[in-house]
């Protein structure tokens, strides 16, 4: 036993408790940044111009702001807050402690393809390029924000309540997808989340065997921070209005949603009944290393 784990033990109070991981301390965790994090949006919305929070999302930089960057500014402050108090940002932005099999760099390049439709088909004489330049920094923020809680701070819970890491990625990934579920209370029509969280049950898998197979979560973070603003940029509006209706779309952005909606939902989740292994167990075999 190490010396981490004996102290992760005999700690009490608050960090004891979150150190010691597992499902219900996480789904605290998950609840109290919400309950931050989804105020921080309506109120910065009551304090600025009401056309801000009506019109479409790429027309100013104030209605990117107001509906997006500003919440992800204080989530992602939060979430760094949080991992720093706990003293886990070593481990999280650190190397992967686990092996990676060969077969999982497919989920890196299953999300590279819809990301080069999108590029390739956005008018760039489009938006101001203000507005572009703000919402590729919001992108960002949402990788960043999104994949430090659930690819971050939900797979290092879970592996320190000692799951195997088929647990660790369905847990973590379903608890992502169905966060995109309280769209409904924003206004979102109901097939619309329905379509959003099936979407985002596939691409969250695909998150977490980028992180796993190139050994690190900063990788999951820059490509999930190239997918929501080129989507945004392809398609004029969010991504939940986007997977809900990909006749919006022309040409190579409707091509890329179909691709998510018809193939990769389906292979992320084909390619999560296949994780193996688990954090602290004996070094995998060559065999495994390579299968």
């Amino acid at each position: 036993m190490t010396s981490t784990q004996i102290d992760t033990q005999t700690q009490g109070g608050l960090r004891g408790f979150l150190n010691k991981g597992g499902f219900w301390p996480l789904l605290l965790v998950v609840a109290v940044y919400f309950a931050i994090y989804l105020p921080t949006g309506r109120v910065v919305a009551r304090l600025a111009d009401r056309s801000y929070s009506d019109d479409a999302l790429l027309s100013s930089v104030g209605t990117v702001f107001v509906q997006l960057t500003a919440a992800l500014i204080v989530g992602s402050i939060v979430l760094i807050a949080f991992t720093t108090f706990m003293g886990w940002n070593a481990e999280i932005f650190g190397r992967q402690s686990i092996y990676r099999s060969r077969w999982m760099w497919l989920a890196p390049g299953f999300v590279l393809v819809p990301i080069i439709l999108r590029v390739l088909g956005i008018d760039w004489g489009g938006p101001a390029l203000s507005v572009v330049l703000l919402t590729l920094a919001t992108g960002a923020l949402i990788g960043f924000s999104e994949e430090l809680l659930y690819r971050g701070i939900a797979v290092k819970m879970l592996r320190s309540g000692g799951h195997r890491e088929f647990s660790v990625a369905w847990v973590s990934t379903l608890m992502f997808a169905l966060s995109h579920s309280l769209n409904i209370f924003s206004g979102g029509a109901p097939r619309t989340v329905a379509l959003t969280v099936a979407y985002t049950v596939g691409f969250g898998m695909l998150m977490y065997l980028t992180m796993r197979v190139t050994g690190f979560i900063v990788a999951a973070m820059v490509l999930h921070g190239l997918t929501d603003p080129t989507t945004f940029l392809a398609n004029g509006g969010l991504p939940d209005k986007v997977v809900a209706d990909t006749s919006a779309a022309v040409g190579l952005p409707a091509l890329a949603g179909g691709y998510q909606l018809f193939l990769l939902i389906p292979a992320a989740v084909i390619m999560g009944f296949f994780v193996r292994g688990k954090v602290g167990e004996a070094k995998a075999t060559k065999a495994q290393a390579t299968a």
